[in-house]
């Protein structure tokens, strides 16, 4: 198993100026969120990393440079358009024939997220936190018998119950290779705006059970868009990583 990790973006709603540090590399109890993902990756035996970067991208080199990592980056230079860009700056990585965990950056989190994906019956499979709030942000998966139905930020379809996605994803190695030519037609088709939450969307409608789901309602998590997420994130979820936890 691989991991690709999505960090070319510049975070613009965190404010801070143009010469603010990418969010990758935000510290949290003396650790950025780059570090922890990395840290993390290795627990669950990911030591293959393709890191995309973009915005600023010299500052996450200088910072890599310092950890016990071994990682492979890719520059996305288009790093203001959709992150369906980077995602296809990924997709030799996508096509390398194994199974692949696909990350955002710019989420503080339970490591048990990741051995919940790396341990997943499914082969394909997203992570679904059930409280999620009703704002216009979170990613939402809707589920209907069991199966995900559908995936896209405010959906609104019938269905027994949505939750959060937590924007971790496992693919499968022969999924893994048609979200790489997925990402070929955005670019291609100049939908190069688009999320790349918006082609693995396509594989969910395209092929109807091809995706599990794993509940981590309950396990810590946030993700880190605005001012206000960075309090919370230091002040009540942070310390609730630092407690020791059953699995």
């Amino acid at each position: 198993m691989i991991g690709v990790i999505l960090a070319a973006g510049r975070g613009s709603r965190l404010q801070g100026g143009d010469e603010a540090p990418p969010k990758c590399l935000m510290q949290f109890g003396g650790k950025s969120l780059l570090q922890r993902h990395l840290d993390h990756l290795a627990t669950i035996g990911v030591t293959e990393v393709l890191l995309v970067i973009g915005y600023q991208a010299a500052q996450i080199e200088a910072h890599l440079a310092t950890l016990n990592h071994a990682v492979e980056t890719r520059l996305n230079p288009d790093y203001t358009d959709g992150s369906i860009v980077s995602l296809w700056h990924a997709r030799d990585w996508l096509q390398r024939g194994e199974s692949v965990i696909v990350m955002d950056a710019d989420v503080l989190y339970d490591p048990r997220m990741l051995s919940r994906l790396k341990d997943s019956a499914h082969p394909n499979c997203m992570l679904l936190d059930r409280e999620v709030d009703d704002g216009p942000e979170p990613v939402r998966i809707c589920m209907e018998d069991g199966q995900p139905v559908e995936f896209r930020k405010q959906a609104r379809v019938a269905c027994d119950y949505f939750g959060e996605s937590v924007g971790f994803f496992r693919l499968s190695a022969p999924l893994a290779a048609v979200l790489a030519s997925k990402t070929e037609q955005y670019v291609q088709y100049g939908q190069a705006t688009a999320p790349h939450e918006e082609a693995i969307r396509d594989l969910l409608l395209e092929s109807p059970g091809v995706f599990g789901v794993e509940d981590v309602t309950g396990i810590p998590w946030i993700e880190i868009d605005f001012p206000d997420d960075v309090i919370r994130a230091r002040e009540q979820i942070l310390p609730q990583l630092e407690q020791p936890v059953s699995s």
